[in-house]
């Protein structure tokens, strides 16, 4: 199986409903895949079960060269940075920035009586640095405009030092400043060799970010294409899973698409 992440014949049914079915998808080491789709394909579904947050139905799911049902997942979550709006929701509006970053080291949203090393404080203002966070480390996390409720989420879920980033539509509620600075950093991230592989979720070709090698487009929880992303973002395949005639376009990187007349 990948080192990194591998669905084999994955379905997810809940309440009678499948959820995903039959998904066989591989991400390795050094890739960058943004996983897109209309509402209610699938997608944070399928980040879940990459985030061992969620169980499959049927099939394997092997992360980081450990197979689920078959590992401790609070011993495997560590090794997974995620930023997402379930995530976001469950840290306290009165934290202070800076600690929300810095209790990832525990695995936890809310600092109580756990002690963090120096060493663990400086990692915290240096990603929130990174991502244009640190003049605001001493802010409640609850003023923060939405753009930098995002950042500090994705400076947050790489303070564990993950070996797979998942982000689950971190452009989502962002105005267009907001997603062109966030779409820049994700872009200087995505060249960057240390960078973990990664998987980002979203409906907007927009927000793809320029360097992202790889896509999966879902709809009704099934695969309509995967692979690299220029082969996967055709017209042909956006328009089979948004279920519209689309004209799409390519320009540095970056891609758009409107519908046909």
């Amino acid at each position: 199986m990948s080192d990194v992440l591998e669905l084999a014949g994955v379905s997810l049914v809940r309440g009678g409903k499948t959820l995903l079915d039959e998904i066989d998808w591989q991400v390795n080491e050094g890739e960058r895949w943004v996983v897109m789709g209309p509402n209610g394909a699938g997608k944070t579904t399928l980040l879940q079960l990459a985030g061992a947050r969620l169980h499959p139905t049927r099939g394997v799911v092997g992360i980081l060269d450990e197979v689920m049902g078959a590992v401790d997942v609070f011993d495997l979550r560590p090794r997974i940075g995620l930023a997402s709006a379930a995530l976001a929701a469950q840290v306290p509006d009165h934290e202070t920035v800076l600690n929300v970053v810095v209790t990832a080291s525990y695995g936890v949203t809310g600092r109580w009586r756990e002690q963090y090393e120096r060493l663990d404080e400086r990692r915290a203002f240096r990603l929130l640095d990174a991502w244009g966070m640190s003049r605001f480390m001493n802010r409640p996390f609850g003023s923060l405009s939405e753009g930098e409720r995002k950042r500090v989420q994705i400076a947050r879920a790489l303070m564990a030092d993950p070996e797979l980033l998942l982000l689950d539509e971190p452009a989502a509620g962002l105005d267009l400043a907001g997603r062109e600075d966030l779409v820049q950093r994700l872009t200087e991230f995505a060249r960057d060799p240390e960078a973990p592989a990664m998987v980002l979720v979203t409906h907007h070709l927009e927000e793809v970010p320029p360097g992202f090698t790889h896509a999966l487009l879902l709809r009704d929880g099934v695969v309509v294409a995967t692979g690299p992303i220029g082969d996967v973002l055709t017209e042909e395949n956006l328009s089979a899973a948004f279920d519209i005639a689309l004209k799409v376009s390519e320009e540095n990187g970056r891609y758009s698409a409107v519908a046909r007349a």
